[in-house]
């Protein structure tokens, strides 16, 4: 049924209430990233718009720049020493190769094990989704003591060998990863028509051409959406990266190093959360369609 005029406007009225209200706290942070040391400890009002912008906070957390050569050459007059600190440009190389990384094992992984579960029948397969399901509801602290004895028993922390703390930290984070990004490529090679496989198995070709000719070019939509998933997943992740590693430290793990015990310093560990959530935006907005579609779990049928 079809809603009235007045109904529909405030429908569109509620949504963007609703979209404004989640909305603001991700505002209220980017304007913090660009707000002055003075603007952000300001004790006697809230500074909404009334302020100097500066690059400070930037230019010291992305571009390594001393933080008090910056605040004299923007003539604040503030600002300390030991910008190396705050200098976060190894953290999101780090970050980066960690990410990429553990979604490419994830997804290697999950296509494979996903085209199987969906194309064949074998007694549990149910029963094993839901407990390939149940391994994404555990929440890692519960495994984090076993973890780190197992990791340096294995000689996969950082303190052991630097190149192995990458490795670790990939692993650990693609087995985050695989339960859901197992249950969204099966849903989409749900939704891809086994008279696809039979058609050209009947045509010569073999069960391994199939998928790799035939239904991964077809799902290709679904491969980006999960991947895009799974590196958003590892790009914010903070507890396992937090005790699974000493020197290699991530984006989240380097903006907890803000938190020191003379206070908080707002405005980098707002410069840097602003910075790193960029790409999850961009990456979101442009597979949200294969996302949306993908999170049914092949509940919509032709």
């Amino acid at each position: 049924m079809e809603l009235s005029r007045p109904w529909q406007l405030l429908r569109d009225a509620l949504a963007v209430f609703v979209t404004a209200l989640f909305m603001f706290p991700i505002f209220w942070w980017a304007m913090t990233s660009i707000k002055p040391i003075s603007a952000v400890f300001d004790k006697d009002r809230v500074v909404w718009f009334d302020f100097v912008p500066t690059p400070i906070n930037y230019a010291v957390t992305l571009f390594g720049r001393s933080r008090s050569q910056m605040a004299i050459d923007e003539g604040l007059g503030m600002g300390v020493a030991g910008a190396e600190a705050y200098d976060s440009r190894q953290s999101i190389i780090d970050t980066i190769v960690i990410s990429v990384g553990a979604t490419a094992i994830t997804m290697a992984v999950a296509v494979l094990a996903a085209y199987a579960l969906s194309r064949m029948k074998f007694s549990g397969r149910d029963a094993y989704l839901n407990w390939v399901l149940g391994q994404r509801f555990m929440p890692p602290i519960a495994i984090l003591i076993p973890l780190v004895t197992l990791y340096k028993t294995a000689g996969l922390r950082d303190t052991d060998n630097y190149y192995m703390g990458y490795l670790g930290l990939m692993l650990i984070y693609a087995l985050m990863n695989l339960p859901i990004a197992l249950l969204l490529m099966k849903s989409f090679f749900d939704d891809i028509p086994k008279d696809v496989d039979e058609a050209a198995m009947i045509d010569g070709a073999t069960r391994a051409q199939t998928f790799r000719r035939i239904v991964l070019p077809m799902a290709k939509g679904g491969i980006a959406a999960s991947a895009v998933l799974c590196f958003i997943f590892s790009w914010t992740e903070f507890l396992l990266s937090l005790f699974l590693t000493t020197d290699i430290r991530t984006v989240p793990v380097k903006i907890q190093t803000f938190v020191t015990s003379t206070g908080n310093e707002w405005g980098f560990i707002a410069a840097l959360g602003t910075a790193a959530a960029i790409p999850s935006f961009i990456f979101i907005l442009l597979v949200q369609r294969h996302l949306v579609r993908g999170l049914t779990l092949g509940s919509l049928k032709e």
